[in-house]
């Protein structure tokens, strides 16, 4: 009888420690995954620090719209957009968020969601300045991009337009505004910001012609990386179908 018992006691004890382990193993399970995103901000208004220091903007909104109808979690990390790129590589984020333009180049390298807006490259100058319309009107004259942007791509593809490049592109639109360069090539929500909300700027620049590429962006991710690139085709989805995507746009880019 004692030895039965003893066999009782046990089975007992197994099956506690059994279900205590699978409750812990479900807890865990609904615990939402994190994912660490890398945001250059220094785009308004698709990303950008605001006075509270909060990385804020476009790209911000429709990241945490998608994690949120994804059940997930999202850390923003800003990051330089001269190592944006070898960061992702080297996996020390899961995401690009920060208005990246999808090229047939950067597929060979990276993957991408599906695309979320449309933002072709287009010129500002300042106002005042009459004959132009498009870089082939700027021979013989220094025009400012980001560096490592499909604008400075551009500046570079027109013969004779001296390209200049920037860490930032807001410190383009500044030197433009002093008469340093003679033009700035940038996406066309960026150059909008600047050009015709920036209190700073709307005064003297202007932007001139039409949008000169047929650009989408998207959120990039490492090569081979489906689990997350699919979370976040999910949830785009979701997002465009539910009209928050259009909500966004009509916040930032009207």
């Amino acid at each position: 009888m004692k030895k039965s018992w003893s066999s009782i006691m046990a089975f007992l004890l197994i099956a506690a420690v059994v279900v205590f382990a699978s409750a812990g193993l479900s807890s865990c399970a609904k615990k939402p995954t994190k994912i660490v995103v890398a945001s250059d901000a220094t785009w308004p208004p698709m990303e950008f620090v605001d006075e509270n220091k909060n990385v804020v903007g476009f790209t911000i909104d429709l990241v945490n719209a998608i994690a949120e109808v994804g059940k997930f979690e999202i850390e923003i990390k800003n990051t330089a957009w001269d190592g944006i790129f070898a960061g992702l590589a080297a996996g020390n984020y899961q995401v690009i968020a920060s208005s990246v333009t999808i090229t047939e180049e950067r597929k060979g390298t990276m993957d991408f969601s599906d695309p979320y807006v449309n933002a072709g490259q287009i010129l500002v100058v300042r106002k005042g300045t009459e004959g132009v319309a498009t870089l082939a009107d700027l021979v013989g004259k220094k025009v400012g991009a980001q560096i490592g942007t499909t604008g400075a791509i551009e500046i570079e593809k027109a013969a004779g337009v001296e390209l200049k490049t920037y860490d930032e592109v807001g410190l383009a639109f500044e030197d433009l505004a002093n008469g340093n360069i003679d033009g700035v090539v940038a996406d066309s929500p960026i150059a909008a910001n600047f050009a015709l909300q920036n209190p700073t700027y709307q005064e003297k620049l202007m932007i001139v012609g039409q949008p000169f590429t047929d650009e989408w962006l998207g959120f990039a991710f490492k090569k081979g990386d489906e689990k997350t690139r699919k979370l976040f085709n999910e949830g785009l989805a979701k997002v465009k179908e539910s009209g928050k995507l259009n909500e966004i746009a009509a916040k930032w880019l009207k």
